[in-house]
């Protein structure tokens, strides 16, 4: 580093400065390093996979994905996600993130801006006798301190802009966070309607069985059914009651998990939630869009977008350690052996100077650090490309499941319909004595068979709806209004 300092008389020096200045002004009129250009990714025209209804398919405003929820028509639904946005703990630890990436942006951009320090001292020195005078000596000084760098190559400018492409993406995190726990909420809440309303169906099969298996034994007195019919209506009872005690550790498992996503404790939510309600069918209406709103929408294709912007401007941050930096310094104080008079004029202090410094050998390190970057942003890309890969994949699978549940739905339905009509003709042909009671009893089992298979279907169709929404990415931006709001 060269200092110069103001000197009356040295005009030579002050204009190899001023044509050094301007030599170098020219010279970093650009920043260095590459300008970022948001990549243009192909994507395909439409959704290979396709929600029918009624052979025609059926599509909403895609700005119903933000809020996706009311479709169910659910107040307690809503009413958990609010609370779970208030008080899950992700979430938080999303906006600390956010927090630390804006104070990092802030920090960055100070690097603009002079630095300025104070500072005092008060010293007493001694001299010798043998080798001086034997004085003693006070001095006091206070003193301000000047630097300021100039961003001549653009190092700063492209920190700066790093920090604010990772404040971007940490952002983004926040509300791909939102996403995925509006969603967990949402599939927490259908498994356990769910399980309750399986629940439900269990104990109503129960309390029907157990009156066949009284009619059994009464017929059994009567010496109107054998022995080998009181086993068979005891065992199909017996399986029933086997159901129930799974149903009610899913029912207990799915509270536990919703209250944990609210930032609750387990168990806080039984008294609100005991309250049965029917899983209702989904809607037919569908917001899919096309794959490229997948790009504008989806949080973490966002993110990884930012992150690429963030290491493209790391690499002329780094370009910029190759070029000279460029420095004025100053500083300006008041210096006495006396404190009273260390407020006059005459004992005032100014330096100036004006420096550079210049990289000239450092192993290739710099060269090196330049690779790195470079090398990073590559691997930032090929994130962001992985990104809109998998976004599709979620939705084409979302999609399909949709569809092939909602056949499956279907086809349960016209099953259990068909099932409780055996069941009502086989008891009569029992009575009439055309069959006996095993036929009776199977016929039974059947139906409860398909009747649970139809629930879990229903059930499934809310969840798989569920997916298909977090998979386009929807829902963050409703709270995102409310917030402006």
């Amino acid at each position: 580093m060269i200092f110069c300092k103001k000197i009356p008389g040295s005009p030579a020096l002050v204009k190899i400065f001023s044509a050094l200045s301007v030599f170098l002004l020219l010279l970093g009129c650009a920043t260095v390093g590459p300008d970022y250009r948001r990549p243009s990714l192909p994507t395909p025209p439409e959704w290979r996979n396709k929600v029918q209804t009624d052979n025609e398919v059926r599509e909403t405003d895609p700005r119903h994905l933000a809020g996706w929820w009311t479709l169910f028509q659910d107040p307690k639904l809503k009413d958990l996600m609010d609370r779970a946005v208030q008080g899950n703990l992700d979430l938080k630890k999303a906006e600390a993130r956010v927090r630390e990436a804006r104070a990092r942006r802030y920090a960055s951009a100070a690097g603009w801006y002079p630095s300025l320090d104070a500072s005092g001292t008060a010293s007493r020195s001694r001299g010798s006798q043998e080798t001086g005078t034997g004085k003693t000596v006070d001095l006091f000084r206070v003193e301000f301190d000047a630097l300021w760098e100039w961003d001549l190559f653009g190092g700063t400018r492209r920190s700066v802009e790093a920090a604010e492409a990772t404040l971007q993406a940490a952002q983004e995190a926040q509300r791909d966070v939102l996403v995925s726990l509006l969603a967990e909420v949402a599939l927490n809440y259908w498994e356990l309607r769910t399980y309750q309303t399986r629940l439900a169906t269990a104990e109503k099969n129960l309390a029907s069985q157990k009156e066949t298996h009284q009619l059994t034994l009464w017929r059994h007195e009567a010496g109107l059914l054998d022995a080998l019919a009181v086993e068979q209506s005891r065992y199909a009872l017996e399986s029933i009651m086997a159901q129930i005690p799974p149903l009610r550790t899913g029912r207990e498992g799915a509270l536990n998990r919703l209250a944990v996503l609210l930032g609750e404790h387990p168990g806080t939510l039984h008294e609100e939630l005991k309250p049965f309600q029917a899983v209702p069918v989904p809607p037919l209406e569908l917001a899919v869009g096309v794959p490229a709103d997948l790009l504008r929408r989806r949080p973490d294709i966002r993110k990884a977008e930012r992150e690429l912007a963030a290491q493209t401007a790391r690499i002329g941050a780094a370009e910029a350690d190759r070029y000279p930096k460029w420095k004025w310094s100053g500083s300006i104080g008041l210096e006495a052996m006396d404190l009273a008079r260390l407020g006059f004029w005459g004992s005032r202090t100014i330096l100036g100077g004006l420096g550079i410094s210049w990289p000239i050998f450092h192993a290739g390190a710099i060269r090196q650090n330049i690779e790195i970057q470079t090398a990073l942003q590559e691997q930032a890309f090929l994130t962001y490309q992985a990104s809109v890969l998998k976004a599709l994949e979620e939705v084409e699978n979302a999609l399909k499941s949709y569809a092939e549940e909602q056949e499956r739905y279907k086809a349960l339905l016209e099953t259990t319909a068909a099932a409780e009509r055996v069941v009502e003709w086989t008891r009569q042909k029992f009575e009439a004595g055309l069959t006996d009671f095993s036929q009776v009893l199977e016929a039974q089992r059947t139906y409860r068979s398909f009747l649970d298979q139809a629930d879990i279907s229903r059930g499934n169709l809310c969840a798989v709806l569920v997916r298909l929404y977090k998979a386009l990415g929807g829902g963050w931006e409703s709270w995102a209004m409310e917030k402006k709001e």
